[in-house]
C-alpha cells in the first residue's frame, strides 16, 4: 500500500524534534532477512484486490491488525471490499503457513481517510476478521506497553522489494512521541504499511507496541511513523468487528 511522505516537523508540530545527529551510527536501523521464520508466523502479507499489498499481524486466531489506510485503493481513494483482501501468515519463500480470506474490516472510529494518500497518523488502525480462525500452527501476538522516546524497537514487514519474505529492521529507536504517534529512525518502503512494531525482550516472545502508518522526513532524515497500541482500543475494534 502506498505510504505518504510529508514534512513531519510541520505535520505533527513536535516541540523538540530530534536532530539528525541525535542517533549514533550504532543506533541506525538496518534491514535484514528474517533467518528463522519460527516465531514470526503471526506476521503476514496482505494481498489487496490482487494489486496492492500491506503487512498485518495476527492478534487473535481470527483477527489481523493493520493500518486503516490499507483498506482504501490508493488510486481512487475508495474503500476496498473486505473479501478482496487475503492474509498470508508467515509467508516465506513464496509459501504461507496459513492463508485466509478477510470477511470484514473495522477501522478506528476516528480514522478519516485522505483521498490524497496521506495517512492520518494517530488513528491509522484497522482490525480484519478472517473467514476461518487460524489454528495452533500460528500463535497470535500479544500487545502491550507504551514505548517512549529513546526506546529500541524492531519492525517486521513485507515490502515491494521483498514480497515473498519478511524483513526485519533493528534497532529502531523512538526519536519522538506525541500522544498515540511514534517517530522511529527506521526507513520503511512501500508495502510496510500496517507492519508490526515490536518490543524485544531477551528470552521472551516479542510483543506488539505499534503499527507502521507512513514514511516521513524530519529535519532532513528519513523516518517512519507509527500508531502506538492501546489495548482498550484493540478491544473496542474487536467488539465492533
Amino acid at each position: 500500500m502506498r505510504l505518504a511522505k510529508f514534512c513531519l516537523a510541520l505535520a505533527l508540530s513536535f516541540a523538540a524534534a530530534p536532530k539528525t545527529t541525535a542517533v549514533s551510527a550504532e543506533g541506525t536501523a538496518t534491514w535484514r532477512t528474517v533467518e528463522n521464520i519460527n516465531g514470526w508466523e503471526a506476521v503476514g502479507r496482505l494481498s489487496i484486490s490482487g494489486a496492492t499489498m500491506c503487512t498485518g499481524a495476527l492478534v487473535a486466531p481470527n483477527l489481523v491488525l493493520t493500518a486503516a489506510h490499507c483498506l482504501y485503493n490508493p488510486a481512487t481513494g475508495r474503500k476496498v471490499r473486505a473479501n478482496r483482501i487475503t492474509f498470508q501468515a508467515g509467508l516465506a519463500e513464496g509459501r504461507a503457513v496459513a492463508e485466509r480470506r478477510v470477511v470484514s474490516a473495522t477501522a478506528h472510529p476516528q480514522y478519516r481517510h485522505n483521498k490524497g494518500g496521506n495517512a492520518q497518523v494517530g488513528h491509522d488502525l484497522a482490525l480484519l476478521t478472517l473467514d476461518t480462525p487460524i489454528g495452533s500452527e500460528v500463535a497470535p501476538l500479544a500487545f502491550e506497553g507504551r514505548p517512549e522516546k529513546g526506546d529500541i524497537l524492531s519492525v517486521v514487514a513485507y515490502t515491494v522489494g521483498n514480497r515473498q519474505d519478511p524483513r526485519m529492521a533493528y534497532p529502531c529507536q523512538v526519536l519522538a512521541r506525541k500522544r498515540a504517534t511514534l517517530v522511529l529512525n527506521c526507513e520503511v518502503d512501500f508495502g510496510a504499511s500496517g507492519a508490526p512494531v515490536f518490543a524485544l525482550q531477551n528470552g521472551q516472545r516479542p510483543y506488539l507496541v505499534s503499527v507502521i502508518s507512513a514514511k516521513a522526513e524530519m529535519a532532513g532524515q528519513d523516518v517512519s511513523v507509527g500508531t502506538s497500541l492501546d489495548p482498550s482500543v484493540i478491544q473496542m475494534l474487536a467488539n465492533r468487528s
